[in-house]
């Protein structure tokens, strides 16, 4: 009788957020986690609540040496990743002008390519039993407007690059592209322009739906039979306007 093969699901920018929310709610789903992020304190603290289910690797998505070396220790470990999630970014807005310069060059570094580096890293894991990979993007990569140019640059190309190996990687892997509008999450804490950050937390406080909403919406995504593919998913709090 063939050992059972229990699924196993990467998670980016995992020690907070989205990122936890989701680990938590696969785990209750019997997956097995691989939680990753550059805080390994928050990971194992997380891994500690979540039980043998869950493996904690510091990487930073950014860094393709440390990710290869984590896919090489899921596979021994965990088993072979059926599902990524490319959950790892940052929301670093303001007006476009060369003091934002390294925060958007730190955007284009995190949101787009090191998904683009993990899911390289990762694919061969996901192709060999037919797997999921989940790209978080967000309602900026809809809809741009004046202070978040290169936060949305980062968003547009996420969804252009997750249509893009749709088409691509079908029917092996599916595909699937997660655009929230505000969440209650740590994407505020790191703007240093004074006048977006307060602009974003009075907005955030006001109506973002929590981490737990979009994870529920990851885990029913993933969790469909593999004869149908959820492509693209967004959603916003019901009173965000756009």
């Amino acid at each position: 009788m063939a050992e059972q093969h229990w699924p196993v699901a990467v998670i980016t920018g995992a020690s907070s957020g989205i990122g936890a929310a989701t680990a938590r709610a696969l785990v209750d789903h019997n997956y097995r986690v691989a939680l990753l992020a550059r805080r390994i304190n928050r990971l194992e603290e997380l891994a500690a609540d979540l039980g043998p289910a869950a493996l904690p690797i510091a990487a930073d998505v950014t860094d393709r040496p440390a990710l290869l070396a984590a896919a090489e220790r899921i596979a021994a470990e965990l088993g072979r990743a059926d599902v990524l999630i490319n959950n790892a970014g940052v929301m670093l807005l303001g007006p476009f002008d060369s003091t934002q310069r390294e925060e958007a060059r730190r955007m284009v570094e995190v949101n787009l390519l090191g998904a683009m580096t993990a899911t390289e890293v990762f694919l061969g894991q996901l192709r060999a039993g037919g797997g999921d990979l989940v790209n978080i993007s967000s309602v900026a990569g809809r809809t741009a407007r004046a202070g978040n140019a290169a936060y949305a640059a980062t968003k547009w190309g996420m969804n252009g690059w997750s249509e893009a190996l749709r088409q691509e990687l079908q029917p092996d892997i599916r595909v699937t592209v997660i655009e929230p509008g505000a969440v209650a999450t740590e994407l505020t804490d790191h703007i240093t322009d004074p006048a977006a950050k307060q602009g974003a937390e009075q907005l955030y406080e006001q109506l973002a739906i929590t981490a737990e909403d979009v994870a529920d919406v990851i885990t029913f995504a993933v969790t469909r039979p593999r004869r149908m593919t959820l492509n693209e998913i967004l959603l916003r709090p019901t009173s965000q306007p756009g």
